[in-house]
């Protein structure tokens, strides 16, 4: 199903964020309808450096190329603040586009982010963001390409501004909007009232972050369309290679690891590898 299809059904839609193919996979075969690729999980998983802008759109699309290849729910792409001015977001919605991505969420953060402060949020005019949103709607091939416009106002400036950014937002004719870092029920619940009759809004449950909802489904109450998990594979397989890691190191055995493995067996099931196999024999290979 197309993704702005998908949002317009009532139940709130869940993408779990995923950073290769076989994460975007296991999601899919596991019951998720879309996957989230965050500027900071390739940052984290392909660089192992700090979010702060030093993934290129390059290595961005090529990582969306390899998952969009293998996946056929939607995929959901973070796209920071387009890396560079409204000329390098139209050419990172092509590149997204050709990839087979669904959507690209642009942030209204400047392109570069102070490294010695990498949880600050230096904001953009309001009408840079603007022109951001409509290059990017020129340069989609298609309508079912959308356009989330995400505002970072709430960190440094507050929910009135925030509150302000999205009027001009949606007015400029972003398809999803998303205001990050709220954490108060009386903020979402003005959020709601002012946007949720006009574009469908997202919401994140990152672990670790400031939501106060635990749940999709309380996310979906509230009145969000789209709820975000965006770093739960990246955190739960970091944690589990570690802790294999440090038992191989301390004792030369993954034995304690062993039993909440998935077998190479599965794995092979789950990415397609006998189906795989018997597709290349019809061409005259040996299976």
């Amino acid at each position: 199903m197309k993704l702005r299809a998908r949002l317009r059904q009532n139940q709130i839609l869940v993408a779990p964020g995923v950073f290769d193919p076989l994460s975007a996979i296991l999601a899919q075969h596991h019951g998720c309808e879309a996957v989230f690729v965050s500027g900071a999980a390739v940052a984290l998983t392909q660089l192992a450096l700090p979010d702060v802008g030093l993934a290129s759109a390059t290595e961005l699309v090529d990582v969306v190329t390899r998952i969009a290849d293998r996946v056929t729910i939607p995929v959901f792409v973070d796209g920071d603040s387009g890396y560079g001015n409204a000329a390098n977001l139209q050419r990172l919605v092509r590149g997204l586009c050709r990839a087979g991505a669904s959507a690209v969420q642009i942030e209204d953060q400047v392109a570069i982010k102070p490294v010695t402060h990498v949880r600050g949020r230096p904001m953009v005019p309001v009408g840079e963001m603007v022109g951001k949103i409509k290059a990017a709607q020129d340069a989609r091939t298609s309508d079912d390409f959308l356009i989330s416009a995400r505002t970072d106002a709430m960190t440094t400036q507050g929910l009135d501004e925030a509150l302000a950014r999205g009027e001009a937002y949606i007015e400029a004719g972003c398809d999803l909007f998303f205001v990050e870092s709220v954490t108060q029920p009386d903020d979402i619940t003005r959020i709601i009232a002012n946007f949720g009759a006009s574009v469908p809004l997202v919401h994140n449950l990152l672990e670790g972050g400031g939501s106060p909802f635990d749940r999709a489904h309380e996310a979906e109450a509230a009145g969000f369309s789209l709820a975000l998990f965006p770093a739960t594979a990246l955190q739960s397989s970091a944690h589990a290679m570690g802790r294999a890691f440090a038992e191989i190191t301390s004792s030369g055995t993954s034995a304690g690891s062993r039993e909440t493995m998935t077998s190479l067996k599965d794995i092979n099931a789950i990415i397609g590898t006998d189906e795989f196999a018997m597709h290349i024999a019809g061409y005259g290979e040996k299976a």
